[in-house]
């Protein structure tokens, strides 16, 4: 019989928004390749900008937060496997799938780890530096890290990060999975489909604007960094796109500054093929920075920081440059735009990382295996996770009560 997996999302997925919406396309089709039957729920409002999941033979439902109408939904579906979309839904549905489904196998999708992340813009603010003692502090750190441990296990996409939930937090591997983005391997024939060096012109910077580290980038690329590109080359533009620009962002559109704001794109891989250098100043954020791998997909050099470098490849073969000095961050974007030699080796660097760290071949069937190798021991993996149990008991127990309690109180209005 054909297993179903029910996909709680905290979005609906928007592939050409964000790159989370194409790590969830390459979470299905994995999903889809194992055989599985896939329902996509979620109780946020759809956008224009919303993948169309029907169109891949997904069943698509809008679910309500402190309701029990998702108990009869999820009751009906009865899956074998239910994933949570970040963090925040399992803290959401986590109780009531439990409730509903307790051998259903339950895996979280970190995404990223939103704590990191935030931690990281907070130190930023504070002009302060980011420590895992600060981490650490943070409530909604102890909010993510109770998520994951109430889990079967999570999708981790970054190294860094595996890294830091066993040294730091020390959560056993087993609950676990590193899981990176997947792409087709970067051959011949797609490095021969790309642009060449002297039919790219322009710089880019593309990135959802929900997303603050985004919001923040660009904010350094016209304070501290554009300025001093352009004065070495005063015919440059440099492009930005993203979905759900703010008024911010859109005011900072300069054409004579060959500053210009472009908003939302169709295709996010044509903007990015089209452009010599990728720009990416990121001062915070975590999990991997797809448009620095999509870069490299496309044959586009990147010039970024450690932080957007995080967790992808081998940073002394980087393709290009990284730096968290915004005056070298300009030079080297400078060289790198003007220099074709160094260009075209850049451009080699990038395939190399995508090729040995991101390959759909290497990672092929690791997810059903771990699947799998739960379902198939599924109460001892359970009992082995003692602290797990112990915050499904106490944290949801508390979770269930002020859902009921704000369930009740809306049948009041």
């Amino acid at each position: 019989m054909q297993q179903q997996v029910l996909i709680i999302g905290f979005v609906w997925v928007e592939p050409n928004s964000s790159a989370a919406g194409k790590r969830m396309l390459q979470l299905i089709e994995n999903l889809q390749n194992y055989n599985y039957k896939i329902t996509f729920a979620s109780s946020a409002k759809k956008t224009e900008n919303a993948f169309d999941l029907t169109s891949l033979g997904i069943e698509e439902v809008t679910i309500s937060v402190n309701s029990s109408t998702f108990d009869e939904f999820i009751q009906r579906l009865n899956p074998d496997v239910v994933l949570f979309d970040r963090f925040l839904t399992e803290e959401q549905f986590g109780w009531r799938v439990i409730e509903n489904c307790p051998t259903a196998i339950r895996i979280l999708d970190t995404e990223d780890l939103h704590s990191l992340r935030k931690t990281r813009a907070l130190a930023v603010k504070k002009q302060i530096p980011f420590s895992t003692d600060l981490l650490v502090q943070q409530d909604i750190t102890k909010r993510e890290i109770a998520a994951i441990l109430r889990c079967d296990f999570s999708l981790i996409i970054s190294k860094f990060e595996m890294q830091l939930l066993t040294e730091t937090f020390k959560i056993d591997a087993s609950l676990l999975l590193y899981l990176p983005f997947l792409f087709d391997e970067v051959n011949e024939k797609k490095i021969a489909s790309w642009k060449p060096y002297k039919q790219r012109n322009n710089f880019v910077f593309i990135g959802n604007f929900f997303h603050k580290p985004n919001v923040d980038a660009v904010l350094q690329l016209k304070k501290h960094i554009w300025k001093r590109i352009r004065k070495q080359i005063p015919n440059a533009e440099l492009h930005i796109y993203g979905a759900y620009a703010n008024q911010q962002i859109k005011d900072l559109n300069n054409k004579k500054d060959g500053f210009l704001v472009k908003g939302f794109t169709e295709s996010a891989t044509d903007v990015i093929a089209d452009a010599k250098v990728l720009l990416a100043p990121l001062q915070f954020g975590a999990g991997l920075k797809g448009k620095l791998v999509e870069a490299m997909l496309y044959g586009t050099p990147t010039v970024t920081t450690s932080i957007g470098a995080e967790g992808i490849g081998n940073h002394k073969n980087w393709n290009g440059f990284i730096t968290d000095d915004f005056n070298v961050f300009a030079e080297k974007s400078v060289k790198l735009y003007s220099d074709e030699q160094l260009w075209k080796i850049s451009q080699q660097k990038g395939v190399a990382i995508v090729n040995d760290n991101f390959s759909k071949v290497i990672f092929k069937a690791i997810f059903k295996n771990k699947i799998e190798e739960i379902k198939g021991n599924l109460q001892r993996h359970r009992t082995q996770n003692f602290v797990g149990s112990l915050l499904q008991y106490q944290t949801l127990n508390t979770t269930k009560y002020m859902s009921k309690w704000i369930e009740e109180k809306n049948k009041n209005y």
